[in-house]
């Protein structure tokens, strides 16, 4: 190993504790809603928390999937070199940006302001993801496995778009991201073929 490099282990656990973190504090920002009556009726329940536990959901998922993909990642790559870990800090960065504006999309999921502050975190996760993907094949020129995390990128760069002609769109663009997993087993599955 040379000096410049670094070994991925410190990196795997800051990075373990960034995602556990900020998955756990997702639900921090929930709606603290007090109900007149003190029985509240299924509809009011929906109404104050309906938009927050799908937004919850989403970025739960979303956090999973990201964090899977760092986990492939660090145990394809063992080293990282400088440049390398100063991305995965502002990997990590964005992920802890994630609670906070999935508690602003989760109240205010009718703020067109919010909606692209959301989208541009969700984007801004993906870019970073395929950044640090793009510089850990590189060395090898293992171009295969670029598609499986630029999936992400382009449904977040799709939704943005979406989102500045009409902000109830990204919505249902986002969770096309999920895409993500069934195109790294159709690419595995071609490998081994």
């Amino acid at each position: 190993m040379s000096s410049g490099h670094f070994e991925v282990r410190r990196l795997e656990a800051l990075s373990n504790t960034v995602f556990g973190v900020a998955m756990t504090l997702l639900a921090y920002q929930a709606p603290r809603e007090k109900f007149a009556g003190g029985d509240p009726q299924w509809r009011e329940i929906w109404h104050a928390y309906g938009a927050f536990i799908a937004t919850l959901l989403l970025s739960f998922i979303v956090a999973g999937m990201f964090w899977y993909s760092h986990q492939q990642r660090l145990a394809y790559a063992t080293h990282v070199s400088r440049p390398g870990v100063i991305v995965n800090l502002f990997f990590l960065l964005s992920i802890i940006l994630l609670p906070v504006t999935c508690g602003l999309y989760g109240n205010n999921y009718d703020s067109s302001t919010v909606i692209v502050l959301y989208g541009g975190n969700l984007l801004l996760i993906a870019t970073f993801n395929f950044t640090l993907w793009a510089m850990a094949v590189a060395p090898k020129r293992d171009w295969l496995r670029l598609p499986t995390p630029l999936v992400p990128l382009v449904v977040f760069m799709a939704a943005m778009v979406a989102g500045l002609i009409d902000p109830h769109w990204p919505k249902f663009v986002w969770p096309a991201a999920f895409l993500s997993p069934i195109v790294a087993a159709y690419l595995d599955r071609r490998k081994t073929t």
